[in-house]
């Protein structure tokens, strides 16, 4: 399929590296952490008992579900004040999720194929999660970073994709958004009049009837490949 891309949107978790294993880490890690600096704390709430903590903390504030890094505070601090542990320590809690939250281990075609992209189009990350693209080390490859958090809304909101295309000067109809999410990804971006690409890693089914992805690729390699097929087309017939 041959459409114009003037520039990509792409989102970061499970598109350039796996999140499950990033979570599982950063359970363990902070509740080590809690088990050195906040015993108590680390006893009433073991890594499902946190879990289920954040959950409720979740749905207590609905208004601040876009703001994942809040939501973490907060957790911490409700599991540090509900223990009898001293709140003050939240920001070294914090910081220990942070510096988990960063550290990721990318897809195997991830680096060269975000690099290759790169260098063909402008891209920008548009993510409901809270990586921090600096601190992974990989922001030179992008012109900025959305986050939900600082939108003030969440994927699959119309609006924050809009912004996105905003700042990257170039109308919705011609920034391809990439991602693994059917619905936050594909269908949001889709109605929000963006192109799509699925980013299906591992070979699910399309489930909708009325929205289809412009592109499907299963890695992003092929989409670098397709970018590059893109550019030789335009240069052959401009040389016609």
């Amino acid at each position: 399929m041959n459409f114009p891309v003037r520039a990509i949107t792409l989102d970061l978790d499970d598109t350039l590296w796996p999140f499950p294993p990033i979570g599982a880490r950063i359970e363990r890690k902070l509740h080590a952490w809690m088990e050195m600096h906040s015993p108590q704390t680390a006893q009433r709430f073991p890594i499902e008992a946190m879990r289920a903590l954040r959950e409720c903390v979740v749905a207590e504030y609905p208004q601040h579900a876009h703001d994942l890094s809040l939501l973490r505070r907060l957790t911490i601090e409700r599991a540090l004040r509900d223990s009898g542990g001293d709140v003050a320590l939240a920001e070294a809690a914090y910081a220990i999720f942070f510096t988990e939250r960063t550290r990721v281990d990318f897809y195997p075609d991830a680096p060269d194929a975000l690099r290759r992209i790169a260098a063909r189009v402008p891209v920008a990350a548009v993510s409901n999660g809270n990586a921090d693209l600096a601190a992974i080390g990989i922001d030179a490859h992008f012109r900025f970073q959305l986050g939900a958090r600082e939108h003030g809304a969440a994927k699959p909101a119309a609006s924050i994709f809009h912004a996105a295309c905003e700042r990257l000067g170039v109308p919705p109809r011609e920034v391809l958004h990439v991602g693994d999410d059917i619905g936050m990804d594909v269908v949001g971006a889709a109605r929000a009049g963006l192109r799509t690409c699925w980013l299906n890693r591992e070979g699910a089914t399309w489930p909708h009837a009325d929205v289809h992805p412009d592109l499907h690729v299963t890695s992003l390699t092929a989409l670098a490949d397709w970018l590059d097929a893109q550019s030789s087309n335009a240069q052959e017939e401009a040389a016609a």
